[in-house]
C-alpha cells in the first residue's frame, strides 16, 4: 500500500487539492488562507508545496499532508481518502483487488448503495409511464434536457418496494438500505421515497450522499418534500445542494447566491449563474456558513420577504455577520420563486436582480416599512423595535448614525429620542453560535524554543556543529537526536514534525539573521535551566531548614550563590555581544 500512496502523493499536488476545499493566497514560496476547521479573522494555515505539508499555526496546531487533510475536511476514514484521492490521481488501487469487496468500509457501502439508487430513479424518469410524464413537467418548468441529465434527476415510483427490491437483487442487504436513507422499516420494510421527483444531493467530490424528493401527482396528503433522514454520509445541518458544482464559480465570483430550493438552484445554474447553491429547506447553521466560507465570504440570499422576516432566517443573517461575511440579501415575491423569474422573464431578469442585491440593513430598514402607516404611532413604534436591535449591532459609528438618521427622517421622530430607546435594547450574546475551538496552550517556552532552533538548524544545518556538550544537554533528548541526524545529513527530516519544517520555510521567507537567533535561543534556555535549577534549591533550601541540618543548608546556599553569579555573568556576556552586534550593524 505504501507505493500507492507514494504514487498519489507524486501525481497529487497539495496546493491543487487543498486548493478545491478552501481559497488559498500566495504567501512567499507557501500559501496561507483562514483555518477551515476553526474560526479566525487572520490566517494562519499555511501550505508547503515543496514538502507537499499543511500546518494550522492557530487554534488548531494540526498538520499533515493531503490523506491527512481529507480525512479531516470530509470526516472519513483513511481507507476512504485513499479510494478518493487514488481516483483523482488517477491511481488503480491494487492493494484492494481482487479482495476489494471485504475490503470496503460501511462509507464505501453507502455510497455504492446510493449510486444504484440514482441510477434506479433515472431509469424510472426515462422510461416509466408516470416517470416521463413528471420528466415533462421539469421541461415546462424551464428545465433543459442535458439539465436533468447533468443534475441526474429521477423519478421514484408509487410501488411500496419497487427500490428497495431492485437494490436486494443487486446484492445489498436490507440493514444497509434503512442505513442510507432509503427504506423504513416498521412491520414491513418499504421505500421511504415513492411517488416523487428526485433530487440527488451530492457531496463536495459529486458522490451522492442523500436525496430530496418533490410529491408528483395527486397524494396530497403527503408532504411536499422529503429529505433523507441524517445518515452516516448525509447531515442537514452540512449538505449544500450544488456545492460540488457552485464552488469553483463561488470562488471565481468571490460570492455565493443562496436560495431556497433545489429547482432554484438548478435554474439558476442553467441560466448562466453557477455560483448558487440551495439550503434545501432547513435553517442555515454555522457548519454550512464554515463550509461556504471556504470559498468566499460574501454572500447574496435569495428568500421569501416574508422568511427574510422571520427569526430563524434573521438568526441565519446573524450568524453570517458574526463570522464576518458580507451580506446583501434580494427581498423576492412570495407570488415568484428565481426558477419563476428565470422562466417567465429570462436569464438576463435574473442577472440583474442579484446585481441589485441590497445590502443586508438596506434590506431590513425596508422590510421593517413593508405594510406599515408610517404616520401610525403604534407602527412607528413597531417599525423602531424591529430596527434598533439591528442598528446597535452596526460596529461602524458613520453607518450606524447614517441608518438613524434615515429612520428619523422617515417616521419624524427627532434623533436624540431614537438614541435614547436604542441605548434600552440589550443584544443577545450569539457566542453560541461560534465554533468552538480548544486551543493548546500546553507548550512549555522551553519546548517552544527547541522547536524553534530544530526549525533555524533546518535552514542553516552548519550552525550545529559549533554547538557545545553542555548546549546539546540544555536540550531534551529527542531533539538532541535530531539535531545530531541534521548534522550528519542535512536532508535527513526523519523524526520532525510538519509544523517544524513549515516554520523554517516562513523563517526562512522572512529573511531573519538565523545565527543571531540561534543564540538568542539558547540563551534564553540556558536562562530557562538555570532558573528551574534554583528553584528546585530553594525548595531543597527550604526542607533543610525545617530538619535543621545547618551544614547541609550552608552548602546548599553557596551552590546558589555561584549559580545566580555565574547567570548574571552570563547575563552580562549577551549584553556586551548585543552591544557590539548593534556597533557593528551602525558601521556597515
Amino acid at each position: 500500500m505504501s507505493s500507492e500512496i507514494e504514487e498519489i502523493k507524486s501525481r497529487l499536488n497539495i496546493v491543487d487539492v487543498i486548493g478545491s476545499y478552501i481559497k488559498l493566497e500566495k504567501a512567499g514560496i507557501n500559501y496561507r488562507a483562514c483555518c477551515p476547521f476553526h474560526s479566525e479573522k487572520t490566517p494562519s494555515f499555511f501550505v508547503s508545496p515543496s514538502r507537499q505539508l499543511w500546518h494550522c499555526f492557530g487554534g488548531c496546531n494540526d498538520g499533515g499532508d493531503i490523506f491527512k487533510f481529507v480525512m479531516k475536511i470530509e470526516g472519513i476514514e483513511f481507507v476512504d481518502a485513499l479510494k478518493l484521492l487514488a481516483q483523482r490521481a488517477g491511481v488503480e488501487l491494487k492493494t484492494f483487488s481482487p479482495d476489494w469487496e471485504k475490503a470496503k468500509t460501511k462509507r464505501q457501502t453507502l455510497f455504492d448503495l446510493l449510486e444504484k439508487a440514482t441510477s434506479f430513479f433515472i431509469f424510472q424518469l426515462e422510461n416509466s409511464k408516470t416517470g416521463k410524464e413528471a420528466k415533462e413537467y421539469l421541461l415546462k418548468r424551464g428545465m433543459k434536457e442535458e439539465t436533468i441529465k447533468d443534475w441526474r434527476l429521477g423519478y421514484a415510483p408509487t410501488a411500496w418496494q419497487g427500490l428497495t427490491d431492485y437494490l436486494i437483487g443487486q446484492g445489498f442487504k436490507r440493514e444497509d438500505i434503512v442505513e442510507a436513507g432509503l427504506a423504513v422499516q416498521s412491520s414491513k420494510l418499504f421505500d421511504r421515497f415513492r411517488g416523487r421527483i428526485m433530487f440527488p444531493i451530492f457531496d463536495l467530490n459529486s458522490q451522492v450522499i442523500g436525496f430530496t424528493g418533490r410529491i408528483f401527482g395527486e397524494n396530497k396528503d403527503e408532504a411536499k418534500y422529503l429529505n433523507t433522514p441524517n445518515t452516516l454520509l448525509y447531515d442537514k445541518s452540512k449538505a449544500l445542494y450544488g456545492m460540488n458544482k457552485a464552488k469553483m464559480e463561488i470562488r471565481k465570483n468571490d460570492a455565493c447566491v443562496l436560495v431556497e430550493g433545489n429547482v432554484d438552484c438548478i435554474m439558476s445554474h442553467q441560466s448562466g449563474v453557477k455560483n448558487c447553491i440551495a439550503v434545501s429547506g432547513t435553517a442555515l447553521t454555522p457548519i454550512h456558513l464554515g463550509i461556504i466560507k471556504r470559498y468566499s465570504s460574501n454572500l447574496i440570499l435569495a428568500f421569501d420577504m416574508d422568511m427574510a422576516g422571520n427569526n430563524a432566517t434573521k438568526k441565519g443573517i446573524d450568524m453570517a455577520i458574526n463570522n464576518n461575511f458580507g451580506v446583501k440579501v434580494i427581498g423576492m415575491s412570495s407570488k415568484k420563486d428565481p426558477a419563476d423569474i428565470i422562466l417567465e422573464e429570462g436569464s438576463e431578469s435574473w442577472k440583474k436582480i442579484i446585481q441589485e442585491a441590497k445590502p443586508i440593513n438596506h434590506f431590513y430598514f425596508d422590510l421593517a416599512l413593508k405594510n406599515k402607516d408610517i404616520n401610525s404611532i403604534e407602527d412607528k413604534k413597531k417599525i423602531v423595535s424591529e430596527l434598533l436591535p439591528i442598528f446597535k449591532k452596526i460596529d461602524n459609528t458613520i453607518e450606524q448614525s447614517y441608518w438613524i438618521e434615515n429612520l428619523s427622517n422617515k417616521l419624524m421622530i427627532k434623533e436624540e429620542d431614537i438614541r435614547l430607546e436604542m441605548d434600552k435594547v440589550k443584544i443577545e450574546n450569539n457566542d453560541s453560535n461560534e465554533k468552538k475551538v480548544v486551543i493548546d496552550n500546553k507548550k512549555t517556552r522551553k519546548k517552544l524554543l527547541e522547536e524553534m532552533i530544530l526549525s533555524l538548524a533546518i535552514i542553516n544545518p552548519s550552525m550545529i556543529s559549533s554547538l557545545s556538550l553542555e548546549q546539546m544537554e540544555l536540550i531534551s533528548l529527542e531533539n538532541r537526536e535530531v539535531l545530531s541526524k541534521l548534522k550528519i545529513n542535512k536532508e535527513d527530516f526523519s523524526g520532525i514534525d510538519s509544523y517544524i519544517l513549515l516554520k523554517s520555510d516562513l523563517l526562512k521567507s522572512e529573511e531573519i539573521d538565523v545565527l543571531k537567533e540561534w543564540k538568542n535561543c539558547f540563551s534564553e534556555i540556558e536562562s530557562l535551566v538555570k532558573k528551574e535549577e534554583r528553584k528546585i534549591l530553594v525548595q531543597e533550601i527550604k526542607n533543610k531548614e525545617k530538619s535543621g541540618s545547618f551544614d547541609q543548608v550552608r552548602e546548599l546556599l553557596e551552590k546558589f550563590n555561584k549559580l545566580t553569579k555565574n547567570n548574571e555573568e552570563n547575563k552580562d556576556k549577551r549584553n556586551k555581544d548585543c552591544e557590539e552586534e548593534s556597533s557593528s550593524e551602525k558601521k556597515d
